[in-house]
């Protein structure tokens, strides 16, 4: 096991294109952090970094203490799982397994006794006579990491490994790599475009966009607390809702907001430099709005007209259209319920201690303290 540091580390492309710029983060020793972020936000050019499989154009990389800018990668103790298989089609599940091994000088009994361990940890020992073509796509990315486990390595490193998945094989798969980190205690780096599997996968998020990092965080902490629009709209499903809005007083203290309709929503956010009048953004996930709260008329209470209604089971969205708002805002409601038709208009009440705050440069405004409703250790904000 190694932790790695990444000091003010950039990548570029001909000395002009920039495509990491300045990137600080510490992963600790046996810790599975996940890298996220939309195509192109440099998460799996930083992991291939780590790797040794892209350069360094700036900045220094640490494994295990160690500085590995200029380490090659097969000395950098890491084992490194592709979105593709790559495995040989000629070889048996055993002999892809071993080969890393053979060809490295190991005695016949230490590969088998390394190939077996593996086989057992990830549960393919019948499949370890068969080829490639007679396996599932989950079989196949099995093999895939335990030809990496057998290398013992200091850190795994996963790029995109579920992609080429179903999405029943997906969970399975999920459900696997975390009972793989918990037997073996190793670091490990995962890289995904897909925000469930980052929820479900790390101990701790990196929110990638546009070749930085927006913020670092654990699951709860980043969804609860997100420091910026960004980062509040890329995690949940289906994202935040974002609603226009205008400070109605300033200062110290919670913060009251008005709509474009003219309705007033208090907030649980710090209202320290804040001037009357600024123009802000309301943040509210779809889990947290109530319908036609009863008794709760006037109190934090907005009118929208419902466009049209998902039945998913567990569950039912409601999208509506509400004034100030770019997007239909979604809000959830319990299975057993009939969702209102399309034209109804409905009453939406926004808990305040559920609400965030954004100011005109995107950054989420502090919550008031005391305020325990999202109670979580601070994130750490980039």
């Amino acid at each position: 096991m190694a932790r790695i540091a990444l000091k003010n580390v950039v990548k570029r492309y001909d000395d002009k294109h920039a495509v990491i710029h300045g990137v600080d983060l510490d992963i600790g020793d046996g810790e599975f952090v996940v890298f996220v972020g939309p195509s192109g936000c440099g998460k799996s050019t930083l992991l291939r970094m780590i790797a040794g499989l892209e350069s360094i154009s700036g900045g220094e990389l640490y494994i295990g203490g160690q500085l590995a800018n200029d380490i090659a990668p097969a000395r950098r103790g890491l084992a490194m799982v592709f979105q593709s298989y790559a495995l040989y089609p000629h070889m048996t599940v055993y002999e892809n397994m071993a080969f890393a091994l053979k060809l490295a000088g190991h005695k016949a009994a230490e590969v088998k006794q390394a190939v077996g361990r593996a086989a057992a940890i990830l549960q393919i020992e019948p499949l370890l006579g068969r080829k490639p073509k007679e396996l599932s796509g989950g079989q196949r990315q099995r093999v895939a990491i335990g030809r990496a486990i057998v290398r013992k390595p200091q850190v795994f490193l996963f790029d995109e490994p579920l992609s080429n998945l179903d999405a029943s094989l997906r969970v399975q798969m999920r459900v696997e790599l975390s009972r793989l980190h918990r037997e073996l205690g190793t670091t490990m780096v995962y890289v995904t475009h897909d925000q469930v599997e980052a929820m479900t996968l790390g101990q701790r998020i990196v929110v990638f966009n546009g070749g930085r990092v927006e913020q670092v965080g654990t699951p709860h902490a980043l969804y609860n607390h997100p420091g910026n629009l960004f980062v509040a709209g890329f995690l949940g499903a289906p994202k935040m809702n974002f609603i226009a809005c205008t400070a109605l007083d300033g200062g110290a203290g919670r913060l009251r907001v008005r709509l474009a309709d003219g309705a007033v929503v208090a907030v649980d956010a710090d209202g320290a430099g804040v001037a009357a009048g600024a123009a802000l953004t309301l943040g509210v996930r779809a889990e947290h709005i109530v319908l036609d709260a009863p008794g709760l008329a006037g109190a934090n209470r907005v009118d929208a007209a419902v466009a049209h209604s998902e039945y998913l089971g567990d569950l039912s969205l409601v999208y509506a259209a509400l004034a100030g708002a770019a997007e239909l805002v979604a809000l959830k409601q319990a299975a057993g319920a009939a969702p209102p038709p399309a034209g109804a208009r409905i009453g939406l009440h926004l808990p305040p201690q559920h609400c965030l705050l954004f100011d005109g440069a995107g950054l989420a405004l502090p919550r008031l303290a005391g305020a325990a409703a999202l109670a979580d250790p601070a994130p750490q904000f980039v």
